[in-house]
C-alpha cells in the first residue's frame, strides 16, 4: 500500500479513543448489547467467522464492512491479528464507513 490508508489511520485513533472493542467475545459482547456502531470483519477471517458476524450485525441492523485483513487490523490498534473490531462512537462509525466505502 503505497498511499495512506484513512480508514486504518482512524481505526488507531479511535483506539486511542477507547471506542474500539476487539476480539470475538468483546466484539460479540458490543454487538448484542447494542454497543457497536459498526463491525469491521477482516477479509481473510474464516468463512464461518465472517458469516457469524455477519449474521449477528444483519439480525440486530448493526452496520459491518468486510476490510483490510487480520494482520493491519491487529496492527494498527497495537494487537495481535485481530479477525473483527467492534467501533463503539457513531461519529467515529460513520467517518470509518464513509473512508472504506469510498476506497472500494
Amino acid at each position: 500500500m503505497s498511499r495512506p490508508d484513512k480508514a486504518l489511520s482512524m481505526l488507531g485513533i479511535a483506539m486511542k479513543a477507547g471506542k474500539v472493542k476487539s476480539g470475538e467475545t468483546a466484539t460479540e459482547a458490543a454487538i448484542k448489547s447494542f454497543e457497536a456502531q459498526l463491525v469491521i470483519i477482516a477479509a481473510d477471517a474464516s468463512e464461518n467467522t465472517r458469516k457469524h458476524f455477519r449474521d449477528m450485525c444483519e439480525y440486530r441492523d448493526i452496520p459491518y464492512r468486510e476490510y483490510s485483513d487480520k494482520e493491519n487490523l491487529g496492527r494498527v490498534i497495537g494487537r495481535d491479528l485481530r479477525s473483527n473490531l467492534a467501533i463503539t462512537d457513531h461519529g467515529l462509525a460513520k467517518a470509518l464507513t464513509g473512508y472504506i466505502d469510498s476506497d472500494n
